[in-house]
């Protein structure tokens, strides 16, 4: 291992054996710490291409900076591997986003380099902010704070708010941009057309650095020269782009466009930034997957390429086999396209997710029908309200963990107006190694809570597409949610003709006698599971499949009340007012006593780890099934 590390990057453990390094060093621990990112990554799966992507920006950030008392705020935190191995977490980063390993996104209670906890996009200039206004409040005049935002996040309608703020409050805060022309999906856009057209402007800044570079070597003259320079760059740039400056308009000063990959010269502009007060923002071009060729080519695939040949960048698919079920957001994005093509009123929205939801296939068939709108979960939903009022059919596709980033536009632009607006909540329940960052636990509960909101999860694949058939008919006409988990299904013949579901309808599976298995979603496959292992030991559990949290099945729910002493519920959500919660309410309104065991998400984060894994941690897998239910009768 200590081969693979490099000679340079195996005596690095802090920012302050970093500043060891001359400056002739800089580029081979660049090539090292790429190397070894790509090793680690090739085994052990994470996010590639943003961390390989800047790589040389990270290396000059330490270098420059005095971290950890400067603070460094990553956006997003897709990048942030390279800066995780140089601040003291190189020998355990083959434990990342492991189960009981390091996080796979900067997290404050990991090291005291990580700023600022991250995961959803567009949050760094706001925190940064937050931070240098601290800063000044303590009279901490010697402390910088620099954000780093990238991969599509200044798509993301926080970030202007930020950066009008900042400006307003003059704040000594540097923005680096690092532009790399991607989210995960290529950039969309005004700002992405915006942002091209300035870095193939080389005329002003070839201008800029061959006057900046003679002023500096001259004496006295030069350095008051470079002071009016300063103070007259916006009417240097209009001059010579002919232009206004988007970010110079919010009273930051801009400098840029620059080589991200030019490591050297990163540490001198940065190095001059630190000297120079108020908010800045440095335009930095990197490209995505630097360093290894297929990752620059194909940017999309690896992302996040899971396991790979680190010689041949081989990718060793871990996708269902076609002989298996598929991902559920295949049949999504399938049966979309399948209903666009039936009814012309079907659009899709999707907010820079459109390979990560198979809203690509409709964007490819049908590219009048289809958007993807960028970071923007709350214009996403509010677009899709502005549609909804002249009679088309939205289906708006968002992560569950991302659409509490636009709950209130759900509640006030969707709801309150009763519009047939479908949300398709993709990942719903514990996604595995992105942590709870990313676990879409929290949708059950928030979305019933809304007035004219339908809830519903999908068990299996074949009710997905029913409920989405259901959910664009127009007599349905009312906001709809679907939620439904990340990964493969257990149905290979699934794409089966159309059924309408009776919205609140639940379905038995299983007839029993000693307890019922009230179970939504997902986790009803856990809980068919647990009633085979049950008849092992001769007790007869009942199933039942309620496909609906909002409206319940009522009539179901008396069969089982009326029949049942003790009931179990389960879910892939928070037990804190979801589905469980749900029935516990409907028991209590119809007089029922019966005994009720309410299985979830506890109350409390769910940290990182493989599905099986979390699901095992929470009691909600077979097993954690089983032994609830044995523990029941028991009483």
């Amino acid at each position: 291992m200590d081969q693979v590390k490099g000679k340079l990057l195996e005596k690095i453990n802090n920012s302050t054996d970093l500043k060891k390094l001359k400056e002739g060093e800089l580029e081979s621990i660049c090539s090292e710490l790429r190397d070894y990112i790509i090793h680690v990554l090739s085994t052990n799966p994470g996010h590639l291409g943003a961390s390989l992507g800047v790589v040389e920006l990270t290396v000059a950030l330490h270098y420059v900076y005095n971290t950890p008392y400067d603070q460094l705020i990553w956006d997003v935190g897709h990048q942030a591997y390279g800066h995780k191995i140089l601040t003291g977490r190189r020998d355990n980063f083959d434990t990342n986003r492991k189960f009981k390993g390091l996080s796979g996104f900067p997290k404050r209670e990991e090291s005291e380099y990580d700023s600022f906890g991250v995961g959803h996009s567009s949050t760094s200039i706001s925190a940064a902010l937050g931070m240098a206004v601290a800063s000044k409040l303590k009279n901490e005049k010697d402390r910088k704070v620099v954000a780093v935002i990238g991969d599509g996040a200044m798509t993301g309608g926080m970030a202007f708010e930020a950066l009008n703020n900042a400006g307003g409050e003059n704040a000594d805060l540097l923005v680096i941009l690092n532009d790399n022309n991607m989210a995960i999906d290529p950039s969309v856009g005004g700002l992405n057309k915006y942002l091209l057209n300035i870095s193939k402007s080389h005329t002003y800044n070839r201008f800029k650095n061959d006057v900046w570079e003679g002023l500096g070597k001259l004496d006295g003259i030069g350095r008051k020269a470079r002071r009016f320079i300063q103070k007259n760059q916006h009417a240097l740039k209009n001059m010579i782009l002919k232009e206004n400056n988007l970010f110079e308009a919010f009273n930051f000063r801009y400098f840029g466009p620059i080589d991200g990959h030019d490591v050297v010269y990163l540490t001198k502009v940065l190095n001059a930034l630190k000297e120079i007060p108020g908010p800045k923002l440095l335009h930095v071009i990197t490209q995505k997957g630097k360093g290894f060729k297929l990752a620059e080519q194909n940017q999309t695939k690896y992302h996040a390429p899971g396991v790979f040949d680190k010689e041949t960048g081989e990718i060793y698919s871990c996708d269902c086999p076609l002989e298996k079920a598929p991902k559920f957001q295949n049949v999504f994005g399938e049966t979309l396209v399948e209903l666009a093509k039936q009814n012309d009123k079907i659009v899709g929205i999707t907010p820079a997710m459109p390979s990560g939801c198979s809203m690509n296939l409709m964007i490819e068939k049908m590219p009048d029908r289809a958007f993807d709108v960028g970071i923007a979960e709350q214009h996403a939903v509010t677009f899709s309200a502005g549609l909804a009022t002249q009679g088309m059919i939205p289906f708006c596709n968002i992560y569950s963990t991302f659409m509490q980033r636009a709950y209130d536009q759900v509640i006030h632009d969707v709801a309150l107006q009763n519009l047939h607006v479908i949300f398709c909540l993709d990942r719903g329940g514990l996604v595995g190694e992105d942590g709870p960052t990313h676990h879409g636990v929290f949708d059950i509960a928030y979305m019933r809570s809304i007035p004219n909101m339908v809830v519903s999860a999908p068990m299996d694949e074949i009710e997905l597409r029913n409920l989405m058939y259901t959910a664009q008919l127009t007599k349905t006409g009312k906001p709809f949610s679907i939620r439904y988990p990340r990964g493969c299904g257990t149905k290979p013949n699934w794409n089966l003709p159309f059924e309408e579901i009776k919205i609140g309808t639940g379905r038995k599976l299983k007839e029993g006698t000693d307890i019922a298995i009230l179970s939504i979603g997902k986790s009803g496959i856990y809980a068919k599971r647990a009633v085979k292992s049950l008849a092992n030991k001769e007790i007869s559990a009942a199933h039942y499949d309620l496909r609906f949290v909002k409206p319940l099945d009522k009539s179901l729910l008396n069969e089982v009340f009326q029949k049942f002493d003790k009931v179990i519920t389960v879910e892939d959500g928070t037990v804190q007012g979801g589905f469980g919660s749900a029935v516990l309410e409907f028991m209590a309104e119809n007089g029922y006593s019966s005994e009720v065991k309410v299985l979830g998400i506890p109350d409390q984060f769910i940290e990182h780890g493989t599905p099986e894994d979390l699901y095992k941690e929470c009691g909600i897998d077979t097993k954690g099934i089983v032994k609830t239910i044995m523990n029941l009768l028991k009483k």
